[in-house]
């Protein structure tokens, strides 16, 4: 076997309004062609959102657990700028800015519970933590 590359990240969730509102409207993901209820199952809807190389898919076919799961860690250009963005949007932080010698990330929550991370690599440290 060889695997090739991650076709997919899937995330569930409850409420397709309320994740397209959080996926597309804060976080500004565009959802592109696989945006549809499916054929075989009325009322549940798959979702994939492009990103770079990879796919985040959001569905409520099945049930989230808030509990513990995959992460998606999505690279961003300003990490502080998109931190206060989150933040003034209400959004759910588990873990705020940490640091690493090369990269810095915060913890946030989608409205099901699932993890997200947010990723800056290369990021300027804070000048108090000198």
């Amino acid at each position: 076997m060889s695997i090739k590359d991650i076709a997919f990240i899937g995330y569930p969730v409850t409420d397709i309004a309320r994740a397209r509102a959080f996926y597309g409207d804060i976080l500004g993901l565009n959802s592109g062609d696989i945006d549809h209820e499916l054929e075989s199952m009325p009322g549940k809807y798959w979702i994939e959102y492009e990103i770079g190389s990879g796919t985040l898919a959001i569905s409520n076919t099945w049930e989230p657990s808030g509990q513990s799961g995959p992460t998606i860690a999505l690279e961003v250009d300003d990490f502080d700028t998109t931190m206060a963005r989150l933040k003034d949007a209400g959004v759910s932080i588990e873990a705020d800015r940490i640091e690493t010698p090369v990269c810095c990330f915060a913890l946030i929550s989608d409205p099901d519970g699932n993890s997200i991370m947010i990723h800056k690599r290369h990021c300027d440290q804070h000048s108090d933590s000198h």
